[in-house]
């Protein structure tokens, strides 16, 4: 075994239970699962905590409406998300509950710490709320009485409540940022934030009274805590902070806070101020993934566009969908789902490249040596360059994992398997089998063949560890554990009695694959919703709007909204800046210079703190937004 090297925590967001996880949250969790089975490979003592945020008032009205009571509602959630992960073979070490008493009453004692420190008092919030979003918004932040994040409607709220006075580490926060780059990456992330700190941070609402599903308030019952303290504190209530710090000592503080980007604000300003006020360590780094998208668009519960991830593994397995997972994505960056890129990278890479190689290895060790590895009998250039390319792949993978470049780390290992194959086409055993003078060359060609694979069922043991135990059955290696350490080194088989076993992964017709897939799917969004209009109008009333067709000159990201683009349009002589909640369908590089249809006579409005002039017309066509344009003129009424 490897030799432990130290403590590694890693943890996912804990995820909200209002309805059964999909491929986007698959995907989070399948990236720590690898990095913790990685670095348990490589020697560390791990802890992998994921688990569930089951406290608020969203989940409360969700009970409320099937009926049930809000703690059957969410055990309900939670043994489905369970189940998934046991699916998934998710190797977490610890999945923490909000509802559990080992978390309510050590959030409490945070609670009591932050207050005792002078950091919590209570006064009165009067704002607009958004209960999807467990979100509270200024007057000045709400767009036509809807949340600026999401779009849904929110409502007015006036009630007592505690603060946290999240104002007092703004200083603390922002050299924080700009002191140490690694703490949060990718950059664009911590760029994100500096600006967003740079703007000022308000103290912060952490206490409702006008529900109860939550943890109460030690000092003032009537109070529950408000979500985002009770949620992030799980990161140390898991390790039993503060009564219990056996775990917190020997693993805090965490290595790893694995969030999707839309969370990363609150894991990277309020949670480390929550840290500060406590005066405890901070996470050593905070990594915000990207999103996948279907077909360019955010996959959403309440969309119903979202992806079963049980339904892709009963069919190809869940090692093929780890892989595609890890190896077609960039890690930090979104990426489009579709069935047939994922059918094309299982058949190319899996299939193609690593399946056709075990098999065609195996079945010459049988038929040219009775079954039995040989050893190498000497070598020459091209035995060199393979075994060159096999012990150097495990450096490679190693550097890559580190950086959490998990589709870079792969493509070194399928360096490897591409190699292993061309090194049959270069060697061609079978026209050595015929030669009686060369069967020496014969085994040292057999024998390297099955080094490179033994190296490859360890490198790709922390991705598809089913698939390395399958690899190894068949190479006669079932009685060897797999060590990281095996990796780094060529000539360890002699004499392992290999055995020819199922196809790793059969070849998919992909046509056939995507016509089930879609069968499977069930009905479109289009035919499960039913179009609502709103009230008629009279041509009169279409007649009042004035129609522009005008040139985007400039465009760029909200400082203070991550959905909002601000446009710069020109129409005529004319230049207006036009403000739309586009960004998740569209990138400011894109936009310019497009050519577009202004709503001109609209009456200005201030969007989180910027004036728009105007609105562009977009299209939703179900999936994503598209551009309404038209060739005329620039500066034209569109009649």
């Amino acid at each position: 075994m490897a030799e432990k090297k130290g403590t590694y925590y890693i943890t996912t967001p804990i995820y909200y239970p209002s309805s059964k996880l999909h491929i986007g949250h698959t995907y989070c969790t399948v990236m720590a699962d690898a990095m913790a089975r990685f670095k348990r490979l490589s020697g560390y003592d791990v802890r992998f905590l994921t688990g569930t945020d089951e406290h608020g008032q969203k989940i409360q009205d969700i009970a409320k409406n099937k009926n049930v009571s809000t703690q059957e509602y969410v055990d309900e959630i939670v043994d489905g998300i369970k189940e998934l992960w046991k699916t998934m073979e998710i190797s977490y070490d610890d999945f923490i509950r909000t509802t559990e008493t080992r978390h309510v009453e050590r959030v409490q004692e945070i609670f009591k710490k932050i207050y005792e420190k002078g950091d919590i008092y209570k006064g009165e919030y009067e704002g607009w709320y958004c209960t999807p979003c467990e979100s509270f918004w200024t007057e000045t932040q709400v767009e036509d009485g809807k949340c600026p994040d999401c779009g849904r409607p929110v409502q007015k709220a006036k009630e007592e409540a505690y603060f946290f006075r999240l104002s007092k580490y703004q200083d603390r926060l922002l050299d924080l940022f700009e002191n140490n780059a690694e703490f949060l990456q990718p950059e664009t992330r911590r760029n994100e934030m500096i600006k967003f700190v740079k703007q000022g941070l308000d103290d912060l609402c952490i206490s409702r009274s006008t529900f109860d599903w939550g943890i109460k308030v030690p000092m003032d019952e009537k109070h529950v805590i408000y979500v985002w303290l009770d949620a992030l504190s799980n990161y140390i209530t898991a390790l039993g902070y503060p009564d219990d710090p056996e775990l917190y000592e020997k693993y805090w503080p965490a290595d790893i806070h694995l969030v999707g980007k839309e969370i990363v604000r609150f894991h990277t300003v309020i949670w480390p101020a929550m840290l500060m006020s406590m005066d405890l360590p901070l996470p050593k780094q905070v990594l915000g993934h990207g999103w996948l998208l279907l077909e360019g668009g955010k996959m959403s519960k309440s969309k119903g566009n979202v992806v079963d991830p049980v339904v892709l593994i009963d069919r190809y397995g869940v090692d093929a969908l780890k892989y595609f997972l890890l190896r077609e994505y960039t890690f930090g960056q979104d990426g489009v789902y579709t069935n047939e890129v994922m059918l094309r990278r299982m058949n190319f890479d899996l299939a193609n490249d690593l399946g056709n190689l075990l098999s065609r290895t195996v079945a010459m060790i049988q038929k040219y040596n009775g079954g039995f590895v040989p050893d190498a009998k000497g070598s020459n250039e091209t035995d060199e360059d393979l075994k060159e390319v096999a012990i150097g792949a495990a450096p490679k993978v190693e550097e890559h994992m580190n950086k959490f470049q998990y589709s870079l780390a792969l493509e070194e290992i399928w360096v490897l398997i591409r190699r292993a194959n061309k090194y049959i086409d270069e060697t061609m055993p079978w026209v050595l089998a015929k030669e009686e003078g060369d069967k020496e060359k014969l085994d040292t060609v057999l024998h390297n063949l099955a080094e490179s694979l033994r190296i490859v069922s360890v490198l790709i043991h922390p991705f598809m560890h089913n698939t390395s135990g399958k690899m190894r059955k068949q190479l006669g290696l079932w009685y060897k554990e797999v060590e990281w350490e095996d990796a780094f080194t060529f000539d360890m088989m002699s004499g392992e009695q290999v055995a020819k076993g199922k196809q790793l992964f059969p070849r998919l017709d992909i046509d056939k694959e995507l016509e089930e897939l879609e069968k499977m799917q069930g009905p479109s969004e289009e035919e499960n919703i039913e179009l609502e209009l709103k009230p008629e109008i009279v041509y009169d009333d279409f007649d009042k709007i004035d129609f522009r067709v005008g040139t985007i000159l400039t465009a760029e990201k909200h400082p203070k909204a991550d959905k909002l683009l601000v446009f710069q349009v020109k129409m005529g002589t004319e230049k207006r800046q036009i403000i739309s909640g586009v960004a998740e369908d569209f990138t400011p590089e894109e936009m310019v210079g497009k050519k577009v249809i202004v709503v001109a006579n609209l009456k200005p409005r201030k969007l989180r703190g910027l004036e728009s002039k105007g609105m562009l017309m977009f299209a939703e066509n179900g999936k994503r937004c598209e551009i309404v344009t038209t060739i005329a003129d620039d500066g034209c009424v569109v009649d």
